[in-house]
């Protein structure tokens, strides 16, 4: 069986139930009764199974079937989610991560030894069923005074009698007093279908998204092995119509027809109990149907605008760079119709204009996603850490649908993971030296997103010990980063950003966690190499924060060009301050270094064509400078001319020219000439 054009569906959609387990095996944690998190736990295990068997992964299965029974045993009540077990469902979930890694990257799936745990999971089921399985209630259709009926306008021929137990009833009824009904649903496929057991997860994912399946004829095992002929019966909870449910699943292709009924449950057959039931009363007044028909035609209608497509980032990608060039040709005509006085080529240009801002707004927003995809992970970060670190902290988060472009949220994970680890391990203290400042036993660590003009902000926060900015004085000295007579005459706002240098690290024991002198300076580098910018605010003994400040997208920015010598560079507008006309003498020399003197405030020079290289020149009568800034630190370039503001589609050197540190890309103007973008963070160091 060919499963190559199922592998990116299956790889995508293994990655979205490990991060729901996650999530969810956190709320269990908290709350072992939550019945919403244990069903969700079960699904999502559940469906991960029946897809890794059906496209053949065998150990995956194998593993998730015996998550299965143990999650099974605490959804009935037969089991409590104690420590232990959610340690153990935890490293199940990691190694269930692995496996799929190990998919994605074209290798085997057995390369994870699960051994021990496969072990665990079954001493763990096999000790905790001492009670006995429910009894069967009578079949559907069979039996006419059976307390199980269906209603229905058409049925199939091929559809087959469903058997439910006392728990099957038991939620059936629980969901009518709700407000929530249960529909018998049959699926038939075409004769032709190849491969019959993604059809059924297909259309068990359709049905999740719309209520809870709680039976299946045949089983789910058979399902996913293809023990069936070409038709398979459903028992689902849902809040839909018949006719909703049905047009969701006709919609997914190779399903010849669908038939959907009620069932309705009168009253369970059970076995004798030491109280007595109450009678279970019909009422024959049906509810006011006007409401639920407002909620399935609100339903359908959110549906249908919340209808997405799952697109490939290459796509993406190739789609972004062919606006690059349409607004690259945009200027180029824009140029033409100027220079050549065209006012039919101008008034169309203009016309142009509008359609392709429009279009590179769309593509933009396309591209973006939120940050809650990198936010999502931490909360099982830092559970764990916190564990290994014998240390009590909540983390909170804010401004998860915040969006930033794709590219950006590929890079920003690790560098986070090193801010959190950070703040654990250096921030928040134990809880008993905590507690002995008046402090909270229990740590708080903050992750905050929102949007600051046309960029975003990321903090990490954190209400610990803060960083002692003698303490890295005495480090940057000791490390030679820094003189003696340097560090005296730096502010402790100065000395605290010191911790982002390479190799420093103010840690007198080095753990698994830090302290290994790494960390601080790859984040840096990072966050730089985005266009971002990084800084900390600390408080001895109430905490620091991280701030992070990241460009909304990397594609097509504003620059202001300038010219150096027979050149053209390009500086990004968001780095830019002002632009100002000085003559030679207002050049000052400090410690060795051109200054100029604004409003009061000192700020050094850089002679672009000497950053670059080339030849120098004489000072004219007049000079211009760009004052850009990166975090607090301003610098003035000197440029021989400045051409002005213009849109640029962003090209990367490729590997041959990465490690030209002073540019960081490449953009093509509208006469067709190559201008190269600098990077301001660079030219500032």
């Amino acid at each position: 069986m060919d499963n190559n054009q199922y592998m990116e569906m299956f790889l995508e959609e293994s990655r979205d139930h490990l991060q729901s387990l996650n999530e969810r095996l956190l709320d269990l944690e908290q709350d072992p009764t939550d019945s919403d998190a244990i069903n969700e736990i079960f699904r999502s295990a559940h469906t991960l199974k029946g897809m890794s068997a059906t496209m053949g992964y065998s150990k995956i299965a194998e593993l998730t079937h015996d998550m299965e029974n143990v999650l099974d045993l605490i959804r009935n009540d037969k089991l409590v989610a104690n420590e232990d077990i959610v340690d153990v469902l935890f490293k199940s979930i990691d190694a269930l991560q692995q496996m799929v890694d190990n998919v994605s990257n074209g290798e085997a799936e057995d390369l994870v030894e699960v051994k021990d745990l496969v072990d665990r999971l079954n001493q763990i089921a096999s000790g905790s069923t001492e009670a006995s399985p429910a009894k069967a209630a009578p079949v559907v259709n069979k039996q006419p005074a059976a307390p199980i009926t269906e209603k229905s306008t058409e049925k199939s021929n091929s559809q087959q009698d469903i058997v439910l137990t006392d728990i099957d009833i038991d939620l059936i009824q629980k969901a009518k007093q709700s407000g929530l009904r249960a529909l018998h649903i049959n699926v038939e496929l075409i004769e032709t279908c190849v491969l019959k057991a993604v059809r059924s997860y297909m259309v068990m994912s359709a049905l999740d998204e719309v209520g809870d399946v709680i039976k299946t004829i045949p089983s789910t095992e058979d399902l996913e092995q293809e023990k069936f002929e070409y038709s398979f019966d459903i028992v689902l909870i849902t809040g839909e119509e018949e006719q909703q449910v049905k047009n969701i699943l006709m919609e997914i292709s190779e399903i010849q027809n669908v038939t959907v009924q009620v069932l309705e449950v009168e009253a369970p057959v059970k076995a004798p109990v030491k109280a007595a039931a109450p009678a279970v009363v019909k009422d024959d007044k049906k509810p006011a149907a006007p409401d639920k028909k407002k909620q399935a035609i609100q339903h359908h209608d959110n549906m249908k605008s919340g209808q997405s497509v799952r697109v490939g980032i290459e796509k993406l990608d190739s789609l972004m760079n062919l606006v690059g060039e349409l607004v690259i040709n945009k200027t180029r005509l824009e140029q033409i119709g100027n220079t050549h006085r065209i006012a039919e080529l101008v008034e169309t240009v203009e016309q142009m204009d509008r359609v392709t801002g429009d279009l590179q707004s769309i593509v933009m927003k396309v591209r973006m996603v939120p940050v809650g995809q990198v936010f999502n992970r931490f909360p099982r970060v830092v559970r764990d850490l916190a564990k290994e670190l014998n240390k009590e902290v909540n983390l909170t988060i804010e401004g998860e649908d915040t969006e930033l472009d794709r590219t950006v949220i590929d890079e920003i994970g690790d560098p986070l993971v090193h801010l959190i680890r950070n703040s654990m391990d250096h921030g928040v203290e134990h809880p008993d030296d905590r507690e002995a400042k008046g402090k909270s036993r229990v740590g708080q660590v903050g992750l905050i997103a929102r949007h600051e003009g046309n960029n975003v902000i990321i903090m990490v926060t954190d209400d610990g010990a803060g960083i002692n900015a003698a303490k890295v004085r005495s480090k940057a000295v000791e490390k030679g980063v820094v003189t003696q007579e340097d560090a005296d005459n730096m502010t402790d706002a100065e000395a605290v950003r010191l911790v982002f240098l390479p190799g420093f690290s103010t840690s007198d024991v080095i753990t698994d966690v830090s302290g290994r002198g790494v960390g601080m300076d790859v984040v840096r580098t990072t966050i730089e190499a985005l266009g971002g910018v990084i800084d900390v605010e600390t408080k001895e003994n109430e905490g620091s924060i991280f701030k992070i400040k990241l460009p909304l997208t990397l594609a097509i920015i504003q620059a202001l060009l300038v010219n150096v010598q027979e050149e053209i560079y390009a500086i990004p507008l968001a780095a830019i301050d002002s632009t100002i006309n000085i003559t030679p003498e207002d050049i000052k020399t400090i410690q060795n270094k051109e200054t100029i003197v604004i409003r009061g405030e000192i700020i050094p020079i850089v002679r672009l064509d000497k950053a670059l290289n080339l030849e120098a020149t004489e000072d004219a009568e007049e000079l211009y400078v760009v004052i850009v800034h990166v975090g607090d630190k301003k610098c003035g370039i000197m440029v021989d001319k400045l051409i002005g503001q213009q849109e640029i589609v962003i090209k990367t050197l490729g590997k041959l020219l990465s490690g030209i540190k002073v540019i960081s890309g490449a953009t093509v103007l509208g006469n067709g000439q190559i201008a190269l973008i600098l990077d301001v963070a660079i030219l500032m160091q």
